[in-house]
């Protein structure tokens, strides 16, 4: 995957057991993001568990911990490629208990994927006073994400299967959420799909020969690009810091404005540290520059212990995670 396409970041939102990471994890599978034995393999290891219909989740939920609540609790990042994209995926977590984690994911993305329950009961569960589809389309808006597509999951399972009347109904209960909450739904496609069968995802399903709306990967190439002020400063919040063996400190997040390349000397704030660049990877391809928009991992010269980096925020209520930002030395 080469850097001549735009990059852009998509997080994957909405409640819990809507189906977003089935529905990413089959997206990414279908776009040869995943090597067909992998798949195989999965399929195993969930049929093992008798969690048969999580096979595609298993792509991004890796964590053991994960696998056996059958939750996604950390922020799992994954990529593929439309044919206008470079794109990343944030599957954030659904589950309420993780909601710090959804919005670290969500404060880097360009647009959100709001994953919604088509079944008897569960649209209901998540569009209710404390459902995660509405706390989730209002933190993005509140986070400033802009741009989004909502996927009516699992019409497969509607009742009948594959209703249009079901498919209206949700469209017109969360355009109106999302009208208060300042979205234009005018402008929100709503694409009916079934992350697990695949309906819909790449290419057209004739079991919703009703719908005349674009498939979920022609939405995502609607995407309208986003504006990258690579001239400004360097200003890079930090999603984590690594240590790794043989390698060093590793700082992970997303560039937000400026540009980080090798050589280049970096600030961490609010401590201070000044620290040369020595190496920067997305995806782990080596980059000569990253550009606002680019979720890397960059390598620093010399040994810097990760709780300098990460620890300064117990000292400093301002140091919170992602506030924490790497500027270019003056």
């Amino acid at each position: 995957m080469g850097k001549e396409k735009v990059h852009i970041s998509i997080v994957v939102i909405g409640h819990v057991d809507s189906g977003k990471s089935t529905t990413t994890g089959h997206l990414i599978y279908k776009l040869g993001g995943i090597d067909k034995r992998v798949i195989e393999r999965f399929e195993k290891e969930a049929a093992e568990m008798n969690k048969r219909s999580f096979k595609y989740a298993w792509v991004l939920d890796k964590l053991k911990a994960e696998r056996e609540r059958g939750i996604t609790i950390d922020i799992a990042l994954w990529k593929f490629e439309t044919t206008k994209y470079y794109c990343t995926v944030i599957d954030a977590p659904g589950h309420r208990d993780f909601i710090k984690n959804m919005i670290t994911g969500t404060s880097q993305a360009d647009c959100a994927v709001l994953i919604i329950d088509s079944t008897t009961g569960g649209f209901e569960a998540g569009i209710s006073k404390d459902g995660q589809t509405r706390e989730h389309a209002l933190l993005a808006f509140t986070l400033g994400v802009r741009q989004m597509i909502c996927c009516c999951n699992k019409m497969d399972a509607t009742t009948p299967k594959y209703s249009k009347a079901r498919y209206d109904e949700i469209v017109k209960e969360v355009s109106s959420y999302l009208k208060k909450v300042g979205y234009n739904p005018d402008k929100i496609p709503f694409v009916p799909i079934s992350g697990f069968e695949g309906d819909n995802m790449i290419e057209r399903s004739t079991n919703l020969d009703w719908y005349k709306g674009p498939t979920l990967l022609e939405a995502l190439d609607q995407i309208n690009e986003p504006k990258r002020p690579s001239d400004k400063p360097l200003r890079l919040p930090l999603q984590d810091v690594y240590k790794i063996g043989g390698i060093g400190t590793v700082p992970v997040g997303r560039v937000e404005t400026g540009v980080i390349k090798p050589g280049m000397v970096v600030t961490f704030g609010p401590s201070g540290l000044t620290t040369e660049v020595k190496s920067v990877e997305m995806h782990h391809e080596a980059l000569q520059e990253a550009l606002p928009g680019d979720n890397v991992g960059f390598n620093v010269k010399n040994t810097v212990a990760v709780g300098v980096i990460k620890n300064v925020e117990k000292k400093d209520p301002s140091g919170a995670k992602v506030t924490k930002s790497a500027a270019k030395k003056k």
